[in-house]
């Protein structure tokens, strides 16, 4: 049929001009209505051209004259108020996609769809409004570009007003409220797809509304819904489009996977080996078409990453912009967030961490004012309530609004600069400005003065109870909550502390809150919260996280032999995270996760009070003690066999309940002695000599003869897993009774126990070798390709050399400029992690059984080392002499006792530890008696009491010859 336009507008001319122009309009919404309903009809697009000459403004003006382009205004806004884009969204899905490609309805469809951007000037409301229904109602059309004909495209995409999306800002809440979910998935894989390829004629004030209009629409979508692992596997295509690139997209997630346990959010868990599952989704997501799916891939790629960050050079609104979008991009796509963080580290090699401390972070008010809080409340005034400490402040918290603006900078700033920590290693971050080394992009001193910054802010959100962060008024910045912006910006501050505790360059107190908070009633407060703790049953937390040693893929093997079977008085209690810790109790937030802020003895007393009030708990009173004393275990262990007998005879033993040792010699004797303590600490020592020597099997030491558990295949068997169980056991038995072990651990193996990662710079101390290689892999200037580098290790395994992918698809991924870092992060976590995951979930799983994990977490690597074995601090003779007793004929005054501690304080430091080791941690005290008047004997000990027993030498020299002699002879207790 063809069209008359003059027979349209003929009545429009007339007497009835009113009457028509009333008629004309609710005729075009029954044409649309009538194409929407059923678009391909016969009809269907004869009723389309006459809507398209119906809003066309140049037609009208030919048949109205000057009166026309009211006219065809008058209908649109009618058009509009009854659903006008809606019904054109309807009918284009409701034409099947492969018929779309050619369909002359969709070609018209489309052209109404921008019909309304060419009739309303810029400037006026309309426009904007019509712009933002546009982008509502057919930007959120599934797969889009591939619904519009190949020949509508350019035209569809010239007609999208690039340069004045602007215009839209004041109805992004409506876009976002208007959207379900879907919806705006969609939404963002079709402006990605249409936008990237022109963000260069993107004026700033267009591309800062496009990327908050994005970071809205992030943050209001749940987590994880643009990865491809959240959805079932769609229909497999024949286009090759549809497959990610492996540069961009396949590596990246293979990164995620290939990082079976990484700490993301709460670290390593001390649990039990078989409980190790993954947690199924929490949330259900609407099915997205695998051509969808493949169009998000390439927003956290490197090329459009780097389009973003070209748009916003010399454009600091831009820049703000894009911050936010980072942010939330992160926040919607956790997958994905150490790859977004890498290429922009790669892409700005640090310049953007310095320019967004010194221009930003360090001229904003947050965290400033030592003594303040994050809000402006002084810490003094806050008082320590005896159940809970911020419920009775008395203050609400607000946020300053002139505050608001600085926020997404420092919380940029703080992920950025934690991802950049990974893969630098000491040499650059100690690096001077006169260095040839590729420097730290901040300064020691700025350093200083951010690390107190970050500190300010973390302890007073730790110290602000979740009840008041979540009050009205309070919103958090960037969309995140109160608590995600705590867990940020304390793992940098984490991150930064780690490298002072390695290498100090804070002072000493640079690191405490003690001035704030007065530690005696901190004390108090945080052994009550405890005891409160011990009782909220951890399967009621929501928070709970997926132990971060398993795969996404398997489930651990379970440890089955005989010396498993775990009695149900040995079994742990579940794992609270630290973000619900940090909610529940105001102490314990703080020294689970920023323990530096207290001071060191503050904290090991904590400690044991924990211990002590566990100890009653369980109905076990001072080991020494009469308390308990027929409820011990009495255990028989062979001379020369201790390791093994200990291993057969303690495995169903609860180990929390005090422990009696009886040697047993070569001949099969009882040794003589009561256990007082000694005897059991000296069967702990044997015990360690033997556990730890590396000729067993179980562990290496590297240069620094510091342990960790050997890597070998051999060591993941079931009977090597049930030994490492059972050292842990051991190990936090000696921990739970203040017995302090010769043994060193590696300070990677040490970070597992505390829920941390290791990294690159503690690669050095494992593999001096192939850590400069990766050092000079990351500063190499050539093309990293010319390397012939993949994403594989060689690993050797009983004199057979293997190739590991540390991704899926790893020995197709070559190493280039811009995964180069991702390629360091991945050995290095292969190296430090994954060969040693199942011998230190074993290990840990016996360690929990003594030691609750959030009491470790209350220390560093190098304070738990301190934990284990104590100082290498000058013995205190002072001390050890007032408080030792004497018996038989000596006193303190008595000629030889004088002459004694002349010998011992002539004596070095290795020697005084031999004659006194564990003496003065062991109840009684260390005591001395008279052994009779024979010169030629050797002193002994009854370490069961504590006892030297000290013959009466004539001279101090002949008691340093036999003191000496009797420390290296290595006897047992025939000698007393």
């Amino acid at each position: 049929m063809k069209l008359n336009v003059q027979g349209v507008y003929s009545l429009a001319l007339g007497p009835y001009a009113t009457s028509w122009l009333t008629l004309i309009r609710k005729a075009a919404l029954l044409l649309l209505l009538s194409v929407s309903r059923a678009p391909q009809s016969p009809y269907s697009i004869s009723h389309l051209k006459v809507l398209e000459n119906l809003l066309s403004p140049q037609a009208a003006t030919a048949a109205l004259g000057p009166q026309g382009p009211e006219v065809t205004t008058t209908i649109l806004s009618y058009l509009l108020h009854h659903d006008y884009y809606k019904l054109i969204s309807g009918a284009i899905q409701r034409i099947p996609e492969p018929k779309s490609k050619k369909s002359s309805e969709v070609t018209l469809l489309v052209s109404l769809s921008t019909a309304p951007l060419s009739i309303y000037p810029p400037q006026t409301p309309e426009y904007g409004r019509s712009l933002s229904l546009l982008l509502t109602h057919i930007f959120t059309i599934p797969q889009l570009p591939n619904r519009i004909p190949l020949q509508t495209l350019p035209s569809f995409v010239s007609r999208i007003p690039i340069s004045r999306l602007q215009a839209a800002g004041p109805y992004v809440e409506n876009i976002i409220s208007e959207t379900n979910v879907e919806a705006k998935v969609h939404l963002v894989a079709n402006t990605c797809m249409f936008f990237t390829p022109h963000y260069a004629r993107f004026p700033p004030e267009s591309m800062i509304f496009y990327l908050r209009l994005m970071a809205s629409t992030f943050a209001t979508l749940p987590p994880s819904i643009f990865d491809p692992s959240s959805h079932k596997p769609a229909k497999a295509t024949n286009s090759k489009a549809s497959q990610p690139k492996v540069d961009e997209t396949r590596d990246s997630v293979a990164w995620k996977k290939g990082t079976d346990d990484s700490d993301e959010e709460d670290g390593i868990k001390v649990v039990q080996v078989s409980e190790f599952e993954v947690t199924p989704p929490t949330h259900r997501f609407p099915q997205i078409d695998s051509k969808t799916l493949t169009r998000l891939q390439k927003i956290p790629s490197q090329v459009h990453i780097e389009s973003l960050v070209g748009a916003c050079k010399n454009r600091q609104n831009v820049q703000d912009a894009f911050l936010m979008y980072v942010l939330a991009l992160n926040g919607v796509w956790p997958e994905r967030r150490e790859y977004v963080l890498s290429v922009l580290l790669a892409l700005t090699e640090g310049n953007l961490i310095r320019s967004l401390y010194r221009f930003q972070v360090r001229t904003s008010a947050l965290g400033r004012n030592e003594g303040a809080g994050v809000f402006g409340v002084s810490i003094h005034s806050i008082p320590f309530h005896p159940t809970h400490l911020a419920n009775d402040y008395g203050y609400t918290v607000y946020v300053d609004p002139k505050n608001t603006k600085d926020w997404p900078a420092l919380i940029f700033l703080c992920e950025l600069y934690t991802q950049a920590l990974l893969t630098m290693g000491d040499d650059e971050f100690f690096a001077s400005t006169t260095t040839t080394t590729i420097r730290n992009p901040l300064s020691i001193d700025e350093l200083i003065v951010f690390s107190r910054q970050l500190l300010n802010i973390a302890f007073t959100l730790y110290w602000t109870t979740s009840e008041e962060l979540q009050k009205p008024g309070t919103l958090a910045p960037a969309g995140y909550t109160w608590q995600v912006v705590r867990e940020k910006v304390t793992r940098c501050l984490v991150a930064i502390h780690a490298r002072d505790s390695r290498k100090p360059f804070v002072k000493p107190d640079g690191w405490l809150v003690t001035s704030q908070v007065d530690m005696r009633n901190f004390v108090q407060a945080a052994v009550l919260e405890e005891q409160q703790l011990s009782n909220v049953d951890p399967s009621a937390d929501d928070d709970h996280p997926t132990p971060t040693t398993s795969t996404p893929h398997t489930t651990t093997t379970s440890i089955t032999t005989a010396h498993n079977a775990t009695p149900s008085h040995l079994k742990p209690r579940g794992i609270l995270a630290k973000r619900t810790i940090a909610a529940l109790s105001p102490c314990l937030g703080v020294l689970n996760n920023i323990p530096f802020s207290i001071p060191f003895e503050v904290r090991v007393a904590i400690f044991r009070h924990f211990v002590m009030n566990d100890m009653a708990k369980h109905g076990v009173g001072d080991r020494h003690s009469s308390f308990g004393y027929y409820s011990r275990a009495r255990v028989h262990v062979r001379r020369g066999r201790v390791a093994q007998d200990g291993f057969d005879r303690l495995s169903e033993v609860d180990l929390k309940r005090p422990i009696e040792i009886t040697f047993v010699d070569q001949w099969g004797q009882e040794e003589a002695g009561i256990d007082g303590g000694g005897v059991f600490k000296e069967f702990f020592t044997d015990l360690c000599k033997e556990v730890f020597d590396t000729d067993r099997g179980l562990w290496l030491a590297n240069r620094k003869n510091e342990l960790y558990p050997n890597p070998h295949m051999y060591a993941t068997e079931s009977h090597s897993l049930n030994w490492y169980r059972f050292i842990g056991r051991i190990l936090g038995k000696a921990m739970y009774e203040g017995i302090l072990v010769d043994v060193a651990f590696a300070s990677f193996f040490l970070a597992k126990w505390l829920g941390k990662q290791s990294f690159l710079d503690d690669l050095s101390s494992l593999d001096p070798d192939l850590y400069k290689g990766l050092i000079f892999l990351k500063h190499y200037k050539g093309n990293p390709e010319d390397l012939s580098l993949n994403f594989t290790i060689a690993v050797e395994e009983l004199g057979v050399t293997k190739n590991v992918e540390l991704v899926p698809g790893g020995s197709d991924i070559s190493v280039t400029k811009e995964n180069r870092l991702k390629y360091i992060t991945l050995v290095s976590h292969y190296r430090l992690s994954r060969q040693i995951r199942r011998q230190s979930e074993a290990f840990f799983e016996g360690l929990k059984e003594m030691i609750d994990a959030r009491w470790l977490r209350m220390f560093n690597q190098q304070e738990v080392q301190i934990l284990i074995g104590g100082v290498n601090a000058p013995i205190d003779l002072d001390d050890l002499r007032q408080h030792t007793n004497y018996g038989g004929l000596y006193d303190d005054r008595h000629p030889v006792i004088v002459a004694f501690w002349k010998v011992v304080e002539a004596f070095d430091q290795e020697q005084r530890r031999g004659l006194l080791r564990g003496f003065k941690e062991l109840v009684p005290n260390f005591s001395i008696r008279d052994a009779g008047t024979d010169s030629h004997r050797l002193p002994t000990s009854s370490t069961c009491v504590n006892l030297l027993k000290l013959p009466l030498y004539n001279n101090e020299r002949i008691m340093r010859e036999k003191i000496l002699q009797a420390i290296t002879s290595g006897a047992g207790f025939d000698l007393s």
